[in-house]
């Protein structure tokens, strides 16, 4: 079934001659079908779901459509003023009931404050939300010596807890997400319009990602039953926020002083720290469904930057597929040789993490034990490589923070001579040493390797031709470049211990392009192909609109690889979410792993 049969109710309306399609999109509140705008569905739809997923408030309590109104004037008796979203204090919705006001239009944050205020002015809402798909504002209303005045405060309560309250979580009470674009979105366009002195997409990422590090450190630091540090009250003075967020990050640098350097610093004004612990200070970082860093990065640095070095972050549920189909237990060694922010690496090692949990259950290992377990696996099994200097030391930061797994990332060429490498990379990371290898290289045309040093050690580097009379493939000439994907395939191979397997992201014209016959074939005569997975053209998208495949491959002695043998092959036609970026309810991707385990079975390739 495809999206518009889902999601979208697509009518054909003809006029003067022309087709028309209108489209109609189903309210996430009320369930009924309402015109597509896009602040409907860039905002309305967005904050109208995080007020059930997020904050917790009842679909009963929230009014979408039909819309909630209210007066323009003291004297309108109309009500003139449709509101986006109301949410109520209970299921009456009442007049008298109504607890907050969310705006969504797509104003500038001046105009949709003032709209916002002339809303809540004419009516019982002690709290307003000004959110326009890229910004986010929160007020509250109050009256003091018989005017109302309206202030700025750090977020919205969640449902049952007191506007006096927020921000005063006990680090159980922490609420999970599945994704925090949105979020990170409104942060990015907060700094960039409000932070003085830096305005650069890189320094705002930075800034932003030092302050990420402070609340995964604060969530792992903090017992359950504590409330958190990482925090912003409705009446706390800017520079307290900002001096107890510096205190974390002092703890963060001495903790992790082998990642994060001396000189690293939060130079972020009070206000816009304040801003960025509102928005992240409900959630639980470390339990959230996605890499949030990967997130920020992408939010934060400009498409052209990451889009030139086909930086492309991979969606987690295509990691997760992977992982769970390469299925890595505590005696893998697992590398991912142009690592990114950690994602492949991250959720590998989270992946790991429960089976262990489980086995420690079963043997009733004590926790000691068990933690003993998991820092072996942290700190000795999961490897990782990207040239990128801010992406390796962000996927070091992260793992250190996680599992203390920093020991085993490196800023290094992967592509250039072993030999070339930094001595600490050469101490972990060997040819011929890993048995797991999950990776999605960079690739694209433009950004070609060139050198005949770094092209003559890889066999890939070289031209290939068929013989006529004897259909073998030949190797000739040495190439002036090539592009990076195709070197990987072969860098993967060379990582790769005998009976290793890798699951590598590759565009779809290494599958069935003629020029590629020679790789496949190179790649045929060292191994076995498991499987390969089609995945939908969305993907990627918004980011690209490239054509990718997963290849699952296991590195074999050459007197054991079969001359005949199947292949698993899947299609998937969703992925979660569709070309805009937006989730859906449908992912095909998600049930890949179980299918190829039951067809692994009865291919006797598992026990």
């Amino acid at each position: 079934m495809g999206e518009c049969d889902r999601i979208l109710n697509v009518k054909v309306v003809k006029i003067g001659g022309d087709i028309i399609m209108s489209e109609k999109i189903i309210d996430y509140i009320s369930g009924i079908e309402v015109a597509y705008k896009p602040e409907e569905e860039q905002a309305v739809q967005p904050i109208a779901k995080a007020l059930v997923e997020d904050y917790g408030y009842p679909k009963e309590c929230i009014m979408t459509h039909p819309q909630f109104r209210v007066k323009s004037r003291p004297s309108d008796t109309k009500k003139e003023y449709p509101v986006d979203i109301a949410v109520f204090n209970n299921e009456n919705k009442s007049d008298d009931d109504v607890y907050i006001i969310v705006e969504c239009k797509k104003k500038t944050r001046k105009d949709g404050r003032t709209q916002l205020e002339d809303y809540l002015r004419f009516c019982r809402a002690q709290l307003g939300v000004w959110f326009n798909g890229e910004e986010r504002l929160f007020l509250r209303k109050y009256e003091k010596n018989g005017q109302v005045i309206f202030e700025e405060i750090p977020n919205i309560p969640i449902f049952g807890q007191r506007i006096e309250d927020i921000g005063k979580f006990k680090r159980n009470e922490l609420q999970s997400t599945h994704n925090l674009k949105q979020t990170f979105k409104a942060i990015r366009n907060y700094l960039a319009a409000n932070t003085v002195g830096a305005t650069r997409d890189e320094v705002l990422a930075q800034q932003l990602i030092n302050v990420i590090f402070c609340k995964i450190y604060d969530e792992r630091f903090t017992e359950p039953k504590n409330i958190v540090s990482f925090r912003s009250g409705v009446d706390e003075n800017p520079e307290n926020v900002k001096n107890r967020i510096l205190e974390i990050f002092k703890k963060v640098k001495r903790k992790y002083r082998e990642v994060i350097d001396t000189s690293d610093e939060i130079t972020l004004d009070s206000n816009s720290i304040v801003y960025i612990v509102g928005e992240l200070q409900n959630y639980c970082l470390t339990e959230a469904d996605r890499d949030v860093i990967a997130d920020a990065f992408e939010v934060f640095i400009d498409h052209a930057l990451k889009g030139g070095q086909g930086q492309f972050f991979t969606p987690r549920n295509v990691i997760k597929m992977m992982i769970e189909v390469l299925n890595p237990t505590e005696d893998d060694f697992i590398i991912d040789p142009s690592c990114g922010s950690g994602g492949f690496l991250v959720e590998a090692l989270r992946y790991i993490w429960n089976k262990l949990d489980n086995q420690g259950k079963l043997l009733n290992w004590t926790d000691r034990e068990l933690n003993e377990e998991k820092m072996e696996v942290a700190l000795n099994k999961i490897c990782g490589i990207d040239k990128d200097y801010f992406l390796s030391k962000v996927s070091k930061a992260y793992m250190a923070i996680l599992g203390d797994g920093k020991g085993g990332l490196f800023c290094e060429d992967s592509l250039e001579r072993p030999e070339n490498w930094n001595d600490k990379t050469k101490i972990k990371i060997n040819l011929n040493k890993f048995s797991i290898l999950l990776t999605n290289p960079p690739f694209g045309s433009k950004i070609k390797v060139q050198g005949e040093e770094k092209l003559k050690q890889y066999d890939l580097g070289y031209k290939w031709r068929k013989d006529k009379k004897t259909g073998e493939w030949v190797k000739g000439a040495l190439k002036s470049d090539e592009t990076p994907q195709i070197l990987f395939i072969e860098r993967d191979y060379q990582l790769l211990a005998n009976y290793g397997k890798m699951g590598i992201v590759l565009p779809d014209g290494f599958f069935g392009n003629e020029g590629f016959s020679y790789v496949r074939n190179w790649l045929k005569e060292r191994g076995r192909i498991l499987a390969i997975i089609d995945i939908p053209t969305e993907t990627f998208q918004p980011n690209t609109a490239t054509k990718t495949s997963v290849l699952f491959f296991q590195k074999l002695p050459k007197n054991e690889i079969p001359e005949n043998y199947n292949i698993f092959m899947a299609i998937c036609e969703t992925c979660g979410h569709d070309r805009r970026g937006n989730e859906i309810v449908s992912d095909d991707i998600q049930f890949v792993s179980n299918e190829y385990h039951k067809w692994a079975k009865e291919q006797n390739l598992e026990d």
